[in-house]
């Protein structure tokens, strides 16, 4: 008998401009059916915060589901799998705001390090879904946020970025510093590889081993191969390729560099082994995609997490 197919779920690679404080996503584009023609739970490398203008569904993650009316907001953690799919054929309106968590946190509290990763540990923990009427402060901000950036004020991404920075204070906050409930079971197998995941995004440009990998996550070499393999569906490795060639897209972006600069600041070794990797991931060579390059989504299996409704 053939084995059964394990379904997919995209990586999706969000880039925040260059210069800008936050990528936002707003406006005419955004109101459409949701997650009708595209049945896929997806993740991706920011943060996502989330309002729903005006229309219903359900947020969906592996095995839970939420559901959502107008004035909903959400927020959805880096690495967290999920979708949202609007109830019947009607339209949904949904504004979003993306950013990187991890540079508001260190410049919020320079001086504390341990403090910093204890915090993005406990945001990072759970999906929240709750309502304009329950979260009026921070969905205050949302509005500021996507209005400053519609209206194109003066000075408008230093006050965006002083918005960002106040949410990520309201998540902390809500997260409770000195009484953080671990709200998902510590025998989660996908929770016992998260400091990993991070620890990945952090020192990808660094000369990374299996083993040290595994000892970020207090784990035995073997049994951490066994987990990480059974919850993203490829090696440790490889997700270190994937995650170096991500970044690679990034540089490429931003700047002229020789493959040979980039395949280093990415943490490849050879540029051989750099252009070897990028084919593998996406299709083509580094030369190629940058001559036109397309934003592009690549397929991870299997993630086990489960999605927590609530502010708490």
């Amino acid at each position: 008998m053939a084995k059964k197919k394990k379904e997919t779920m995209e990586f999706r690679f969000y880039e925040v401009p260059q210069g800008e404080a936050a990528l936002i996503l707003a406006g005419e584009p955004w109101v459409r059916v949701y997650g009708h023609d595209y049945f896929k739970l997806h993740f991706h490398n920011l943060m996502e915060i989330g309002i729903c203008r005006r229309g219903c569904g359900e947020l969906r993650f592996n095995e839970d589901s939420l559901r959502y009316n107008t004035d909903s907001i959400t927020m959805i953690p880096q690495n967290y799998p999920h979708i949202t799919v609007s109830d019947g054929e009607d339209t949904n309106f949904w504004e979003y705001v993306f950013f990187d968590l991890r540079p508001y946190v260190e410049e919020l509290f320079p001086e504390n390090v341990a403090y910093q990763t204890k915090i993005i540990e406990a945001i990072n923990r759970r999906a929240i879904l709750t309502t304009r009427e329950n979260a009026s402060s921070f969905a205050y901000l949302i509005d500021s946020i996507i209005e400053e950036y519609t209206q194109n004020k003066p000075f408008c991404q230093k006050m965006i970025k002083i918005y960002v920075e106040a949410m990520v204070m309201d998540l902390i906050r809500r997260n409770d510093m000195t009484q953080i409930r671990d709200n998902i079971s510590k025998t989660n197998s996908i929770s016992q590889i998260t400091k990993t995941l991070e620890y990945v995004e952090k020192n990808y440009s660094k000369n990374l081993k299996a083993e040290e990998l595994a000892g970020v996550s207090s784990m035995s070499e073997t049994h951490f191969r066994r987990i990480f393999e059974a919850n993203i569906n490829m090696s440790p490795m490889d997700y270190v390729n994937l995650i170096r060639v991500q970044k690679a897209c990034d540089l490429m972006k931003k700047n002229d560099d020789s493959m040979d600069v980039i395949a280093s600041k990415c943490g490849f070794v050879t540029t051989s082994t750099f252009n070897r990797n990028f084919k593998k991931f996406l299709g083509t060579s580094p030369y190629q995609w940058k001559i036109n390059p397309e934003n592009y989504e690549h397929k991870l299996l299997n993630f086990k997490i489960s999605a927590l409704k609530g502010w708490d």
